[in-house]
């Protein structure tokens, strides 16, 4: 009886620590932030280079020939 006493506080100790330590839990939502935050930059350079890309085209072949569309 006093074993399981004994296990039971050790274990019930245990999860207030790691209830109260906040550390780990606040690195992981940092890192969370910053993936987002790079799959967000990365889709709006493809989406802008994409973009862009078509523009420079564009401009390009009216510079090569030269019509009342450009």
């Amino acid at each position: 009886m006093l074993r399981m006493y004994s296990s039971l506080t050790t274990w019930w100790d245990g999860l207030k620590t790691r209830a109260q330590d906040e550390g780990g839990a606040t690195a992981v939502e940092y890192a969370l932030m910053v993936a987002l935050i790079a799959v967000v930059i990365i889709a709006a350079v493809a989406f802008i280079g994409k973009s862009a890309s078509s523009q420079f085209n564009h401009v390009g072949n009216c510079i090569s020939t030269p019509s009342s569309v450009c």
